[in-house]
């Protein structure tokens, strides 16, 4: 109370003292009380207009009462909301930014605070065209500039170009931007691929048995920073040389699993890591490329958390039921669990009298 007072009597006839609250700018006073930034730091020696402190005490020209208007005729005041920005604004009042900081001098476009009054001009006639050869797109959820042009066989560049001012990296949902015209997908020599949460380009490129560089390449433009889930990726073929040598490639189907691909071929865990070593066989994907080897006895112990078992008689099912299936249900894990333990076998070699691992 004692600094309040030595400062209101310290502030300059035609003034008073206010202390700074929470949200507080000198833009936002200014306009409160009917003065101006520039007025405010005369009479304020030393204010540092960034730094202001909750707290602080501040001399503020003028009288107390807000002016019933401060926009210029052919304008009108607009409060901003959650989620505003100057092009926002720009678009759905049929403007420009350019014209909105004329009329607001001294205003911050990057530092927007909700309940932040500035004046708009009015709105003109019909509202934003996009030019010949292009068509107006209501941004989405998950929509990146990078994934418009994919979608639209455009570049990001060329949609910058028909969008001056537009910031690539603050699309907003339900921005409206003109992207050129274009119908047909993006060229990919291979297959697409949607980009999932926890995606880097490395461990897709580990996925799909090929190189950051190659994605790179097949992707030109991409910002390997900057991956967003929902992202279209072009994920390039095999080069020339054989992809698959003494095998055959499989494509990953809907609703395979890993004990389903290993049942097909009656193939091995090691057999699989064998032909594809750098896949991680806990996320097949759909359209993947497996090389399949043919099954053979890779060697292999009882891995560290498993039994030794010795198969009976009495585990060999009289049905058509697989007997690596009756084992699984027999000691209460899948048949995925019980194959990732017994790496070396297929399933056609879960026989009687083979000795196999147990999950504990």
């Amino acid at each position: 109370m004692k600094d309040f007072y030595r400062v209101e009597s310290s502030c300059p006839s035609g003034s008073f003292a206010y202390t700074i609250r929470s949200g507080d700018t000198l833009w936002i006073l200014a306009q409160r009380y009917n003065t101006t930034v520039e007025a405010i730091m005369r009479i304020n020696p030393g204010i540092d207009p960034n730094n202001l402190q909750i707290g602080q005490v501040i001399c503020i020209p003028g009288g107390t009462t807000p002016p019933p208007t401060r926009c210029p005729v052919g304008s009108f005041e607009y409060t901003i909301r959650s989620g505003d920005t100057l092009w926002i604004l720009a678009q759905r009042y049929n403007t420009t930014v350019e014209a909105i900081m004329r009329i607001n001098p001294g205003l911050d476009p990057n530092n927007l605070r909700v309940g932040m009054v500035i004046c708009v001009p009015e709105e003109g006639p019909p509202p934003m065209t996009c030019p010949r050869g292009s068509f107006e797109y209501t941004v989405r959820p998950g929509d990146t500039l990078f994934s418009i042009a994919q979608r639209y066989n455009t570049t990001v560049g060329a949609i910058l170009r028909i969008n001056p001012g537009l910031d690539p990296n603050n699309l907003r949902v339900g921005m409206v931007i003109c992207v050129p015209e274009g119908t047909n997908p993006p060229p990919c020599d291979g297959q697409n691929y949607i980009v999932r949460p926890g995606d880097t380009l490395y461990s897709i490129a580990k996925m799909f048995n090929t190189s950051v560089y190659k994605l790179i390449e097949a992707n030109p433009g991409i910002d390997p920073n900057n991956l967003r889930v929902g992202m279209v990726i072009c994920i390039p073929k095999h080069g020339d040389g054989p992809p698959c040598l003494g095998g055959r490639i499989y494509v990953v189907r809907a609703n395979d699993t890993l004990s389903s691909i290993l049942l097909r071929f009656n193939i091995s865990v090691m057999d699989l890591m064998a032909g594809n070593p750098n896949i991680n066989i806990d996320r097949l994907m759909v359209g993947q490329e497996l090389c399949i080897l043919s099954h053979k006895d890779r060697g292999c112990p009882c891995p560290k958390g498993t039994k030794s078992y010795v198969i009976l008689p009495s585990d060999i099912p009289s049905g058509d039921e697989p007997v690596v299936v009756y084992l699984a249900d027999k000691f209460n894990v899948t048949v995925s669990t019980l194959l990732k333990a017994n790496p070396n076998l297929a399933p056609e070699d879960f026989k009687e009298g083979v000795r196999i691992c147990i999950p504990e």
